[in-house]
């Protein structure tokens, strides 16, 4: 007993200096945020963004696209045992916060697609409804215009209007989300105005901006005029073509173009707002969870002569891997959100899919050009859930028919209007290629800026 009370000290002690000497440490990971969080890069998680060069970046986003979303898709379609072959495949996993700042400078947990979008782009936690400026509403160079700059060709698509909030923060720079147009930015952010000596909307902007491929809709917004400098009393279409730009509106359009460069670049406009979603289906309303399950319809208004977002990557890949350098390219499936919004569980999984299917076609480029960074995520949670069959529900209910043939009742409840409201949980990321270790663990949006800046070696 006496050998024993003298020996245990002794073995614990030993044991306490093995597991303090013998526990990994990552190199990377140190989830505190490094700074102030209103300031560039003071909001970043990553405790060293140093990923290898690389020459081509890839960033797909599933805009109002959370683990809620995900599972939704992946049940309906894949059933409960299956997985995406895009989404799920990539091999390394974590997820990032995404709240903005408000004007006050205090903390807004829920985040719109404006402030997600420019702290991806920009590098720096901003307001909602901001598009690339800070809380000061200072312009805030993009990533796109710092990998432009830096001798990369340069690639936006989406399948809303492309002066919708994701795409808009690489090429724009106003302090409302909505100035899509000239006579939206003078009612809206007249200060931006051309005829106040401002920037422009959004779509002027993105003129000047200049990406060497932008494919998505937003027709609408070309078709006004210009209200001052060179082009004034042109439609922004005309001013386009004038500036070089090659113009498609359909399918058949986009595969006749064979270049696309600062030259020439190539401006995809296939409808008047937002790109037709794949699917219908029942909406969600009050008492739905007790009607009879259902499945998706393929919508008919999604015809051969709008490209699929799927059919877009693969084109503007093609494109941008003509430049010898490399190139940054931004996807994203952005009605998922506004699918979201309208308790439309049918739409979202939709383009869910396609979200999806974009990815595999990044990844089988990737796979045969190694020097590929591919990252996944969205750009904020939303207000969809699985929830018991047999829960009776205050909010909207939809009850689909599965892949394995078992109801699946998704729920909306998060506002008794008829807009449903995003959430304010953390979101997946994931990556594929050099450096994608570093998506991993806990990062914040802002994190992304500087891991694809410092993937491509820009200064």
């Amino acid at each position: 007993m006496f050998v024993k009370k003298l020996l245990l000290p002794a073995l614990i002690s030993l044991l306490a200096a093995c597991t303090t000497t013998t526990t990994p440490k990552h190199p990377l990971i140190d989830a505190s945020v490094k700074g102030d969080i209103r300031q560039f890069g003071g909001a970043t998680r990553l405790k060293n963004e140093h990923a290898p060069a690389v020459k081509h970046v890839i960033l797909f986003i599933g805009d109002g696209t959370s683990d809620s979303e995900i599972t939704i898709a992946r049940n309906y379609v894949e059933g409960a045992s299956g997985y995406f072959k895009g989404i799920d495949a990539l091999p390394h996993t974590g997820s990032y916060t995404t709240y903005s700042i408000n004007k006050d400078r205090t903390i807004d947990y829920v985040t719109d697609s404006a402030a997600s979008a420019s702290a991806w782009a920009t590098g720096i936690k901003t307001y909602n409804g901001a598009i690339g400026v800070d809380l000061q509403q200072k312009p805030r160079e993009s990533i796109l215009a710092l990998a432009k700059k830096a001798g990369y060709a340069t690639g936006d698509v989406t399948t809303t209007e492309i002066q919708d909030a994701t795409p808009a923060a690489l090429v724009a720079h106003v302090s409302h989300r909505k100035c899509y147009s000239p006579s939206s930015t003078a009612k809206l952010c007249p200060n931006e105005a051309l005829e106040n000596n401002g920037l422009g909307s959004i779509s002027e902007q993105l003129l000047d901006a200049r990406p060497d491929v932008t494919l998505g809709g937003g027709y609408a917004s070309f078709e006004e005029t210009a209200r001052a400098g060179k082009y004034k009393g042109q439609t922004l279409l005309a001013q386009a073509q004038d500036k070089g730009y090659q113009v498609v509106t359909d399918r058949q359009g986009l595969d006749s173009i064979t270049q696309a460069n600062q030259n020439k670049p190539l401006l995809g406009l296939f409808a008047q707002g937002n790109l037709p979603v794949r699917w219908t289906g029942p909406q969600a309303v009050q008492g739905g969870s007790e009607m009879a399950a259902q499945r998706c319809q393929n919508n008919p208004e999604m015809t051969a002569s709008t490209p699929s977002l799927k059919t877009m990557t693969e084109k503007a890949i093609s494109l941008l891997e003509q430049n010898k350098k490399g190139f940054f390219l931004q996807v994203e499936s952005g009605s998922i959100d506004k699918q979201n919004h309208l308790a439309n569980p049918c739409g979202q999984i939709g383009e869910t899919v396609a979200f999806d299917e974009a990815i595999q076609a990044g990844l089988a480029f990737a796979k045969t050009h190694p020097d590929t960074l591919i990252i996944v995520t969205g750009d904020h949670a939303h207000a969809s859930q699985i929830i018991p069959t047999d829960s009776p529900s205050p909010g909207k209910t939809a009850r689909l028919l599965t892949q394995d043939n078992s109801p699946m009742v998704v729920n909306y409840a998060t506002s008794t209007g008829s807009s449903q409201e995003h959430t304010g949980s953390q979101v997946r990321t994931a990556a594929y290629g050099p450096g994608a270790e570093q998506v991993s663990g806990l990062l914040d949006q802002t994190d992304m800026f500087f891991i694809m800046k410092n993937a491509l070696k820009i200064k």
